[in-house]
């Protein structure tokens, strides 16, 4: 076994409490100090404010409601880029990063960093490198968690039950490992878009061929031209903007309850790690661009109608095209069975779960032979 799967085996193994009520280790940024005792406070899902860890003081968190998540306009921003990040946001001071020497990943945190190890490889983080975050494209929203870590866990039993084809040792004994709680960075972009398109519609038709016992019908198509222009608005297409996560995994959590992000406030930070972005904005834009053109291929087909469309060429302007950064909370654990390591993620504002898992080949084989011989059997009524 390798150092680093050591590693992951070690740290997996151990429950802990909620990173919410954890004490606090090294690797200070802004903090925010309890009025009751002077610790730092950290936030709370349970009362969804900034509670002391040691005295229970809390202390609620102010929004303005006049104030909401606002879309940024992404054409500027790509102008404006290079100068905007040599002036440092208000946004971002006081916030601190330490990279993860085994996978790249670099977390931000805000007070106190109260995980010691990398939740997405388990690998115990370097505290003497941490260091002041870097200017980046400003956190416009924060969704706060709303699961917990006890409800997560219950979520995780409840999927590991459900699972079809996992070994009866898998299901009866569940999961032990613990629980990352981190916010990982999206984009989400609109865009109104206008497509002309040009192509064929095909309509089906039949005729009868042939005489006698060769009598027979031929489909055949009879082709027309189709061209035409429509608009389509997209709104908040969400993108991963982390690179070496499961994005298939993190894109199954969806639907996220967006219109409940708060404006940034880094309070909300206090007591979690927050993953950086590196999917940069115009990369981040190309993924969407790449479902934008999808969908729109597909009310291409729809427009031209018919059996069957034929099309020359699709055109399509994306105007009024906008942004927002966001940090969404996930849960996620890796966990150790049969010496192979696995990973799920817990949406925490709706507790989907979704991850990797073990499978019975002896189910599976079972259920295939199941299956060709029922089909066998429907073969020989049929037959009758």
């Amino acid at each position: 076994m390798s150092e680093t799967t050591q590693s992951m085996s070690d740290e997996f193994s151990q429950n802990t409490s909620d990173i919410d009520t954890q004490a606090p280790t090294a690797g200070t940024g802004h903090v925010f100090p309890c009025e009751g005792c002077g610790a730092d406070l950290q936030f709370s899902i349970g009362v969804q404010s900034l509670k002391c860890p040691y005295c229970g003081f809390t202390k609620q968190l102010e929004f303005d409601p006049e104030i909401t998540v606002e879309e940024q306009d992404y054409a500027a921003t790509l102008e404006q880029i290079a100068t905007w990040r040599s002036d440092k946001s208000d946004q971002t001071s006081g916030l601190r990063e330490v990279p993860c020497s085994s996978c790249g990943a670099k977390v931000q945190f805000q007070g106190t960093l109260t995980s010691s190890s990398c939740a997405y490889c388990g690998v115990p983080l370097q505290i003497e490198d941490v260091h002041d975050a870097d200017d980046r494209v400003p956190v416009d929203g924060v969704l706060a968690f709303r699961v917990d870590r006890k409800k997560a866990h219950t979520a995780l039993a409840d999927w590991v039950k459900s699972r079809w084809f996992a070994p009866n040792r898998f299901k009866k004994e569940g999961v032990e490992g613990k629980f990352s709680g981190l916010y990982t960075p999206y984009w989400t972009f609109d865009s109104l878009t206008t497509t002309h398109y040009d192509g064929q519609r095909g309509d089906y038709y039949y005729v009868t061929v042939g005489s006698g016992k060769n009598k027979r019908r031929v489909r055949k198509t009879r082709w027309s031209p189709a061209s035409g222009t429509f608009q389509r608005f997209f709104d908040d297409e969400l993108v991963v903007a982390a690179s070496g996560v499961p994005v298939k995994r993190l894109d199954a959590l969806q639907p996220w309850p967006l219109r409940d992000c708060k404006p940034f406030n880094q309070e909300m930070l206090a007591g979690f790690l927050a993953r950086t972005y590196d999917v940069e904005l115009e990369a981040g834009f190309g993924i969407a661009k790449l479902r934008f053109d999808e969908a729109i291929e597909a009310d291409v087909r729809s427009h031209i109608g018919g059996d069957t469309q034929r099309i020359h060429s699709i055109d399509t302007q994306y105007n009024a095209i906008t942004y927002k950064h966001l940090l969404l909370p996930i849960w996620m654990m890796g966990y150790r069975y049969a010496n192979k390591v696995y990973q799920v993620v817990v949406n925490a504002t709706t507790a989907e779960v979704q991850g990797d898992r073990p499978y019975s080949w002896v189910k599976i084989t079972m259920a295939v032979i199941a299956g060709l011989a029922a089909a066998g059997g429907f073969a020989f009524l049929a037959s009758r």
